[in-house]
């Protein structure tokens, strides 16, 4: 097999080979700067390969080097805290290097190979293992970094020593093979389990709309679309900070470069709720901005769905977040144009549809192979244009995941955040998180979240009609209805993502305050049968009181001082 060959032409990104004979997906180096790129198409003597760095000044002659294998990425003891580019470059260590610009050609391993880790065993010598399983671990920050067996290998344990090593050096010997805590695993391959579960547990988030209203499974994938400013990198930030996922990784996928700034300044100033110190502990993030190369910002997905994979084989739980996949699916366009490929709607390429699947079935709740227990949920920005629900990328990722959060400019204008429309969002994971809910909240929550829903779709229909003929000539059932979904969308939908206290509601205070506007609707019929004027039940005091409950350090025993207040007002207007 031929290594060494020529460029025989160039179109920005693209440049075609001659004089090597790759597999697809192999890696190469290009020109005499030995830029990084990879093989995408092979026709006849002509390999077509998708540079991840800038081609300015490569031309034609210049030579090219295959490397035999495909992108891949080095797993192991200090993936966490650590800032990457889309093909696991440290964009830190980078900066070191050269300043605040990267320089073409430059390389640097994803992991440090110089650091030295604390090793404990946790298999003997004789002990029988198979790949995947766990022989010993090293503690990175607040994880418990577990140490596996790489795949493809399994056998008896001649040799395993506890100590001081770097992640190349030897710490076991299994079946005559030298075993280290680092492994290399092509990133478009997804990592094997032994069983794929049914999405039957809820990522809890402490975001009422969320976890009430249109939940996610553990395993699962969420869209989040909505145009500039509707809160998507904010909505993801308390997904990550707050939500009962072990490890967090973060790909910001071709996001302006202000935008990912903020990003990286405030990550490492997130407190953990878990432990207290930075949230970055458990996180890695993947930055690769607009102006970077297009061609890496395809590679940025998988780089972060592998890691993902590898923390999920180790029985964690993962909260992936993809900011945002439109601008994958621009650079998808771009080098499908290069290509000359016949385009699809919009431009995009007639593959769209199968690279998105490809990325978010990769999300799964599952028996890893070590057997415990690890989930991949991946919750996917999408930005597009204009704030266009009907464009290409929107309607190819929705018929892919279950769930659907609608992002609201109207719902912004109004300061209503999170700007998740109830009307037009939508879970299919009801079902089969039904007897989760029952068990683990109480048996009448999915009945309390039917209502509340119902209420909400009645609303909608009566505010047509308020439009139309006004307010004062509904009947005053209606206008009671009308009370009680203004209660829920401000005192429950609405959360303060900067507030100490409403910025994570457990499921317990959640049912509570569902409970005590379910409450408040019973009394107000009630109250209207037994002949109380609508306007003395619209302004109770208990509202008001309500409505700050949620904000105060003892919220928990305010709410069951407004319970209290409710059945005593009530009683006063003869309810």
């Amino acid at each position: 097999m031929s290594t060494e060959g020529v460029i025989y032409r160039v179109a920005g990104p693209v440049v075609t080979a001659t004089g090597i004979s790759p597999k697809m997906y192999d890696v190469v180096h290009v020109g005499n700067e030995q830029l990084m790129g990879e093989v995408i198409k092979i026709v006849g003597e002509y390999s077509i390969i998708q540079v991840y760095e800038d081609t300015d000044n490569v031309k034609p002659g210049e030579p090219v080097t295959n490397t035999g294998r495909p992108l891949s990425v080095e797993l192991g003891p200090g993936l966490l805290t650590s800032v990457y580019d889309g093909i696991q470059r440290p964009l830190p260590v980078l900066r070191e290097k050269m300043g605040d610009f990267i320089y073409r050609g430059v390389a640097a391993p994803g992991l440090d190979h110089e650091k030295k880790w604390d090793f404990k065993p946790t298999v003997s010598v004789g002990d029988e293992v198979s790949e995947g399983m766990v022989i010993g671990t090293v503690q990175e920050g607040p994880i418990e970094h577990k140490i596996m067996v790489p795949i493809g290998l399994k056998g008896k344990v001649e040799k395993i020593t506890g100590g001081q090593y770097t992640i190349d050096e030897t710490v076991a010997v299994i079946n005559g093979t030298d075993v280290a805590m680092m492994q290399y695993w092509p990133v478009r391959n997804p990592r094997p389990v032994q069983e794929k579960y049914q999405p039957d547990i809820p990522l809890v988030t402490g975001l009422r709309v969320l976890d009430t209203m249109f939940p996610l499974a553990k395993g699962g994938a969420a869209a989040i679309p909505g145009a500039f400013g509707t809160g998507k990198t904010v909505t993801q930030q308390s997904l990550a900070k707050y939500s009962d996922a072990d490890i967090v990784v973060y790909i910001g996928c071709g996001e302006r470069g202000n935008e990912m700034t903020e990003v990286l300044t405030e990550f490492p100033e997130l407190v953990d709720p878990r432990t207290g110190e930075s949230l970055m502990k458990r996180t890695v993030l993947i930055a690769n901005t607009s102006n970077m190369p297009v061609a890496a910002r395809e590679a940025s997905v998988y780089t972060g769905m592998t890691i993902a994979e590898y923390f999920r084989d180790m029985g964690y739980n993962v909260a992936l977040m993809a900011d945002s996949t439109s601008r994958w699916a621009e650079a998808m366009r771009e080098i499908s144009s290069r290509l000359e490929e016949m385009p699809g709607e919009e431009g995009y390429p007639a593959y769209l549809a199968g690279r998105l699947s490809e990325f978010y079935e990769r999300a799964a709740r599952a028996k890893v192979l070590c057997g415990k227990d690890g989930s991949v949920s991946v919750i996917g920005a999408v930005s597009p244009p204009g704030g266009d629900l009907s464009e290409p990328v929107t309607q190819n990722t929705l018929r892919i995941v279950r769930v659907f959060w609608a992002l609201d400019t109207k719902l912004r204008e109004r300061r209503h955040f999170p700007t998740i429309n109830w009307l037009t969002s939508y879970t299919m994971y009801d079902r089969q998180l039904l007897d989760w809910f029952k068990a683990n909240v109480a048996e009448d929550f999915p009945t309390l979240k039917a209502w509340a829903m119902k209420t909400l779709q009645r609303e909608a229909e009566l505010q047509d009609v308020v439009q139309m003929v006004g307010s004062d000539s509904l009947p005053d059932e209606q206008k009671i209805t009308l009370e009680v979904a203004k209660m829920i969308r401000e005192i429950f939908l609405q959360q303060n993502a900067y507030h100490p206290v409403d910025c994570y509601c457990p499921l317990s205070r959640q049912y509570k305050m569902l409970t005590l506007i379910k409450k408040y609707s019973d009394l107000s019929e009630k109250a209207l049968q037994a002949g109380a004027p609508v306007d003395k039940i619209a302004y109770l005091p208990v509202r008001t009181r309500f409505n700050q409950a949620k904000y105060e350090e003892n919220v928990d025993e305010e709410l069951a001082a407004v319970d209290a207040d409710m059945d005593k007002q009530f009683m006063e207007l003869g309810a």
